[in-house]
């Protein structure tokens, strides 16, 4: 499937519960022959669980809530991320796609532009499992390890998760420019993966946001043969996101124990 043209939404740092509730706006309305979209983010200071994740198995809570870092539930599996030293992704598109490629083919097809991304940088990054790494399980992201996770230097560096609908896919991830180890470290109980991963910062890369986020959108041209038409939210995206912001991604309910707020009459 070609996708020659894409929508380009490019956000500032917001919050963890707003930037989850755009994405699911998005993928909500959707439909085959709309434009695909590349949506470029950064995050406040939070921790984002895994549609199925039980944080309270590997997260004290109650040490989270007193350092003030918040929390919020991705509509998307896979297991705990740390946010506020990222830039993160995500890309809406039609179900056909998945149906043509396969889900691990289109992790393989979609994730290109990541790779390209770090060659930009000057890294060598490539999939986990063309390594030869033994896949591993985590309910920490970065402590485990998938077949279509990328690596540089045998590292994990950020992660990858996917929701389909009838209509549409969406595939979000996270670029780690930097881990505050010293303010996350401590708030799990369970190995963090924060030693073992890698970012930015450990590969000795200091380019701004700015200059990355130029990067991403660069690869993403190349590596797709993609043009990108820059624009913002439109009405009822953005309208369906505050209504989400209010009634599910800043609900503890959703957030805590995965629990879909009730839809009033």
């Amino acid at each position: 499937m070609k996708l020659s043209k894409w929508r380009l939404i490019v956000s500032e740092e917001v919050s963890a519960a707003w930037n989850m509730a755009v994405d699911e706006a998005l993928l909500r309305l959707f439909r085959p022959g709309d434009t695909p979209i590349l949506r470029l983010y950064r995050w406040e200071t939070a921790l984002s669980f895994g549609r199925f994740s039980k944080p309270a198995e590997s997260v004290d809570l109650d040490l989270m809530e007193k350092r003030g870092i918040a929390c919020v539930r991705r509509i998307t599996g896979g297991g705990i991320l740390i946010h506020g030293g990222d830039i993160s992704y995500s890309l809406v598109l039609p179900a056909a796609f998945a149906k043509e490629y396969g889900v691990k083919g289109s992790y393989r097809h979609l994730c290109r532009f990541l790779i390209r991304f770090y060659e930009k940088l000057g890294l060598s990054a490539g999939f986990a499992g063309d390594s030869g790494l033994q896949e591993s399980r985590s309910r920490i992201c970065l402590a485990g390890r998938e077949t279509y996770d990328i690596v540089i230097d045998d590292r994990k560096i950020g992660g990858n998760a996917q929701r389909h609908t009838r209509a549409a896919m969406l595939q979000h991830g996270s670029i780690p420019l930097r881990y505050d180890r010293e303010r996350f470290e401590s708030l799990f109980s369970v190995p963090s993966g924060l030693e073992s991963g890698t970012s930015l910062k450990k590969l000795e890369i200091s380019h701004s946001p700015d200059v990355l986020r130029s990067l991403l959108t660069e690869a993403f041209r190349e590596t797709m043969e993609a043009e990108l038409l820059e624009g913002e939210l439109r009405h009822e995206e953005a309208s369906l996101a505050r209504h989400l912001l209010e009634t599910k991604y800043t609900n503890p309910e959703w957030n805590l124990d995965g629990k879909e707020p009730t839809q009033k009459a």
